[in-house]
């Protein structure tokens, strides 16, 4: 491939593509326009430009950077190469990831390898920034400059497709993908080009092109560059898997963390301490501007700023922004799609933005968060979620003046519930949904509990005992119970519902007779603040008399019952279903606790009822007919209990034809 760094050649002539010494002449055309600026001294290639970045400290090699050389120098099955194919990588990830340190370790390796005859590095933050850069570069190949930068980055154009010599651009931190419209070096046999950048969208992909997405460092790469960063400091690595954990193995947040610790001598453990303290904020807990490592120019806590301003100016503008605040309540593993195109968030977009959203562009937002890299979202069909980092996610909750964020989590919590379905048939949706309302709860402080406790932290707390998980959903509401009564407190209603619940579970994991004394005083309190005939009182009293049967108190259960109902026929009326259910209650333990003929009675005209009510052949008719059975041979009529039964049969007969 040509002269290595070792055998030195002259720039190639812009106009001509030769190889040539210095350039004296003046007054050379270049596309019809006549230059006449004195000449400057012409590089000598080898060459390389000044601006190449340093190294990182503590650099860890990386599985990537051999990926990349693959894509650049043999061309496998993902990317299409010939003689006249330019070698292309797109490097494209999340702010911080280490997408310019992979590129400059590929470019240094091929530098040293002597295969390049010329490595030159862009910033690529503006198609300006291009555009001057290619125009300098032009002049420092040729020695004239063009008052027109546009001209000057043209001829470089020309120049790369002409020219024998073996190139390396790397356009580093590419912001808009537009900016290289025009401005792709040419296709050829002895050129590579790399590119880097947060964005993934469809414009970076075409012929000859290959897209790389770096993600975070693997666990060892996370540990092994934190025991490297901190190595003359061995007494702060005591935790070193605990601080890659907590940081979630991004290398931009590892390598201001450890120069942070060094600063102020802190050990992992100490540091933790720190990370984990709800009151402090991110801007406190790395270095500030002027003391970040490595030549870096944002602390982690504005490195996205920037990639959330292009997102949000994407179309649907001004949806990006809010669709990332809901998403930094949830769980960063992974958010259900759906929640996005529930009303709950359309309604908050068009309150926001003042103008109807609907589904379908609040879909096209989370788009614009992909193309940006501060989100992934999953192309498993079974399960299509959302994902995104943790740090992302805490240095988006931090900007949210805190009234905004009630809206934000209000917001997500009633999209959980809009999709969240009344019989759970899936297990894994409804473990991915009890996942981010740990989330929520958990990053929400007092936001769910303004100004009752969401129904979200019920919803969940029900999940899991109908999952089966009964222990853990009493575990969950004991815990419940004392956030309401810190958070409302004891005789607040939401925490009557929550005690409600414990006592429920409680009786399902195993202890009824706890189960009862809780419903006991949940009814007491409930009587006191919201009056006996409420319905959540009237709920509590149902409960009660069912657990105190359970318990093996049935004459308990029968007096509980018949309370119940003196009120139900007061305020519900005689016909109410659940007024009818709590008559059949009350029958079933009459005659339990030794009256079977004042069971059969009320059996009997409950029997009636919903004959006149509901028909012949509702299910709970003809379970009230099979009771009245039961109940007239239990009093000593079996004759009645016969006739019962044929009736039974008769229409049980009717509905099978």
């Amino acid at each position: 491939m040509g002269h290595g760094p070792d055998e030195p050649v002259r720039a190639t002539n812009l106009a001509s593509g030769h190889v040539a010494g210095r350039l004296t002449q003046i007054g050379t055309v270049h596309g019809g326009v006549h230059l006449h600026n004195p000449p400057r001294p012409v590089v000598t290639l080898p060459y390389r430009t000044v601006s190449i970045p340093q190294h990182a400290t503590a650099l860890q090699p990386r599985a990537a950077t051999g990926e990349l050389a693959r894509v650049l120098e043999h061309g496998d099955t993902a990317v299409l190469t010939s003689s006249s194919a330019v070698r292309a990588g797109v490097i494209s990830g999340l702010g911080g990831v280490g997408k310019t340190q992979i590129a400059l370790t590929y470019a240094e390796q091929a530098w040293a390898a002597g295969v390049l005859d010329l490595l030159v590095w862009v910033t690529a933050g503006s198609r300006d920034a291009i555009v001057s850069a290619y125009a300098e570069l032009a002049t420092e190949l040729d020695g004239h400059t063009d008052p027109d930068p546009d001209r000057g980055a043209r001829r470089l154009l020309s120049w790369l497709a002409t020219t024998k010599a073996r190139w390396l651009i790397v356009l580093d931190d590419l912001q808009q993908p537009h900016d290289l419209d025009g401005l792709w070096p040419p296709a050829m046999e002895t050129g590579r080009v790399v590119v880097t950048t947060r964005r993934r969208d469809a414009a970076l992909r075409g012929p000859w092109r290959r897209q790389i997405d770096i993600g975070l460092f693997t666990s060892r790469e996370a540990h092994n560059y934190l025991r490297d960063a901190l190595a003359d400091q061995p007494l702060l690595r005591d935790d070193i898997t605990g601080l890659a954990s907590s940081l979630g193995c991004l290398p931009l947040a590892l390598a201001q963390a450890t120069a942070y610790m060094i600063d102020r001598d802190l050990s992992c453990t100490a540091y933790l301490a720190r990370w984990n303290d709800r009151h402090r904020r991110l801007a406190t807990l790395f270095p500030e501007t002027d003391g970040l490592p490595d030549q870096q120019r944002a602390t982690i806590a504005t490195t996205w700023s920037l990639s959330i301003e292009h997102a949000s100016r994407l179309e649907p503008a001004g949806l990006a922004r809010p669709m990332l605040d809901v998403a930094s309540v949830l769980d960063a593993n992974g958010i259900p799609t759906d929640v996005f195109a529930t009303s709950a968030v359309t309604d908050l977009l068009t309150t926001i933005t003042e103008r109807e959203i609907d589904a379908a562009e609040a879909y096209d937002a989370l788009g614009c968060l992909h193309r940006l890299n501060l989100i992934t979202r999953s192309q498993d069909s079974a399960a299509r979620a959302v994902r995104v980092h943790a740090l992302v996610q805490r240095a988006t909750r931090e900007a949210m003046p805190d009234a905004y964020r009630t809206r934000i989590t209000h917001a997500a919590a009633n999209a959980l519930l809009e999709i969240w379905p009344e019989i759970e048939t899936d297990p894994q949706l409804g473990q991915v949904l009890r996942a981010n309302t740990a989330t929520l709860a958990e990053c929400s402080g007092p936001h769910l509990w303004t100004p009752d406790a969401h129904n979200v932290l019920l919803r969940a707390g029900k999940s899991l005992g109908d999952a089966g998980l009964t222990i853990e959903a009493r575990t969950y509401f004991t815990e419940l119970r004392s956030a309401a009564e810190q958070q409302l407190g004891r005789a607040h209603p939401s925490t009557l519902t929550i005690r409600h619940g414990l006592a429920r579970w409680q009786g399902e994991g195993g202890d009824p007779a706890a189960a009862a004394a809780e419903f006991q005083r949940v009814l007491e309190d409930r009587i006191r603040v919201l009056g006996p005939d409420h319905p959540d009182t009237l709920r509590t009293r149902y409960s009660l008399a069912d657990w105190r049967a359970r318990t093996g108190d049935p004459a308990g259960a029968a007096e509980e019952y018949e309370q119940l109902l003196d009120n139900q026929l007061r305020i519900l009326g005689r016909d109410h279903p659940d007024t009818s259910n709590t008559r059949n209650n009350l029958a079933y333990w009459r005659g339990e606790v030794g009256n079977p003929a004042a069971a059969a009675a009320e059996f009997e005209r409950l029997f009636d009822e919903r004959l006149r009510t509901l028909g012949p052949d509702h299910p709970k008719t003809l379970r009230t007919l099979n009771n009245l059975a039961y109940w007239l041979a239990a009093s000593g009529n079996p004759a009645g209990a016969a006739a019962a039964l044929d009736r039974l049969a008769h229409w049980q007969e009717s509905n099978d034809r």
